[in-house]
């Protein structure tokens, strides 16, 4: 391994960038609780949090400030939709969704950090495909989760789980795509 390798190693978890992950991790606790029951699956600004936090954190970081959110809710602290917490809600006909934004961070990071190398214009547009990518895994996780666990067949949890949520899913990745660039540089700056 070269020097190179083990310094960028080191520095996936510097101070600052674990402040950070911090407090994407509480960010994330205090805004996902907040939602709007519209079925079984409520409105939430949850993948907002995490795109926002892969282009501030990159995917690694995202990930694992991820991962703690999903502990955090699992040990029944009320941090998932609806003030809910506990393994209870993973396992219930919505787990599926928080467990499908796991994949979701993967790909999404993988695309938006490609799409800082290139200009802003193709930089947007492959962050933007990879969100929608990434986007659409976690519907498939969720919703066969959801079909499993409630015994609903396809056709009707696409049209209380998926159909509504095109709209504002669409608007969240447009935010993200614009405003996550801006918000990443400036926020990474500090770290050098």
């Amino acid at each position: 391994m070269s020097t190179e390798a083990i310094t960028k190693n080191k520095s996936l978890f510097t101070t600052t960038s674990m402040v950070l992950m911090a407090l994407f991790a509480a960010i994330t606790c205090v805004l996902a609780p907040f939602s709007i029951p519209i079925g079984p699956v409520p409105i939430s600004i949850t993948m907002l949090v995490i795109f926002i936090s892969i282009y501030v954190l990159g995917w690694k970081r995202g990930l694992a400030t991820y991962i703690v959110y999903l502990l955090i809710g699992m040990a029944g602290l009320p941090v998932f939709s609806g003030w809910e917490g506990g393994l209870g809600k993973l396992a219930g006909p919505t787990g599926g969704y928080l467990i499908g934004f796991i994949p979701m961070i993967l790909i999404c990071g993988l695309a938006i950090e490609k799409g800082y190398t290139m200009s802003r214009g193709a930089g947007i547009a492959v962050s933007a495909a990879g969100m929608i990518v990434g986007t659409a895994v976690a519907y498939t996780f969720g919703t066969i989760w959801f079909c499993f666990s409630t015994g609903t067949g396809v056709a009707a949890a696409l049209a209380m789980c998926v159909f509504p949520f095109l709209i504002g899913d669409a608007v969240k990745i447009a935010i993200a795509a614009v405003a996550g660039p801006v918000i990443g540089t400036q926020i990474r700056k500090l770290e050098k």
